[in-house]
């Protein structure tokens, strides 16, 4: 299923897990791309929409999990570029496995071997880079690489699983889904005191919101 959220930007509503698409100034950009058996619905995302997977200019991925980067893998080469925080880029490319001591790592190399490395390459993020009109925020604590993407001229910012929508309300990556949850505290301080502001909020899990996306995140960061 395909949603516009506004001007330029779409939701792909895949299997518990949501994937974005964004026109950036010309630029064809996704945003997170949904386990490793939905790549057939991405591709029909991308064709309802007029694309190809060889027209993706880059990928924005906020994090390595196996809900967010599975389909990545099932892509063809595209000739673009993939990004990822510099902490979770190896794991993308599959140069490093992820750390079995903490649970979420744990979690994660039980997944790995249902993964595919990537045909491009990936670009690790650091915090403050900016891609076309995004601004990347390195905000960890979902896991360590953890990035949000915000495009003050698109107004929209994408929020990964720092958050996740429950009951029409943000909530913070509980602690079962996180490597350290005072860091998913800080982080989300972090960003609504320096992001600017922005109406449409899209986070990995539950239903995006088109309008008060940092005014809901704002409030957010004043319960916690």
């Amino acid at each position: 299923m395909v949603t516009e959220l506004a001007d330029d930007v779409w939701w792909f509503d895949l299997r518990g897990v949501n994937a974005y698409l964004v026109e950036d100034d010309g630029a064809v950009t996704l945003i997170d791309s949904g386990i490793p058996y939905d790549h057939r619905k991405l591709v029909g995302g991308l064709d309802r929409l007029g694309y190809s997977p060889r027209d993706l200019d880059r990928v924005l991925l906020t994090h390595y999990d196996f809900d967010h980067v599975g389909g990545i893998g099932r892509l063809p080469r595209f000739d673009g570029q993939i990004y990822a925080g510099a902490p979770d880029a190896p794991l993308v490319a599959g140069d490093r496995a992820p750390d079995w001591r903490n649970h979420k790592g744990l979690v994660q190399r039980l997944t790995a071997p249902l993964l595919s490395a990537p045909a491009d390459p990936v670009e690790p993020v650091e915090d403050g880079d900016t891609i076309g009109s995004f601004t990347a925020y390195h905000t960890p604590g979902h896991t360590s690489g953890h990035v949000c993407y915000v495009s003050e001229s698109l107004s929209v910012g994408f929020l990964g699983d720092l958050v996740r929508e429950s009951d029409g309300r943000l909530e913070a990556s509980p602690w079962i889904m996180s490597e350290d949850t005072d860091q998913v505290r800080a982080s989300i301080r972090r960003i609504a005191d320096d992001a600017p502001d922005f109406e449409v909020a899209a986070m990995g899990h539950g239903v995006p919101f088109r309008e008060r996306g940092y005014t809901r995140l704002r409030e957010l960061a004043n319960r916690l």
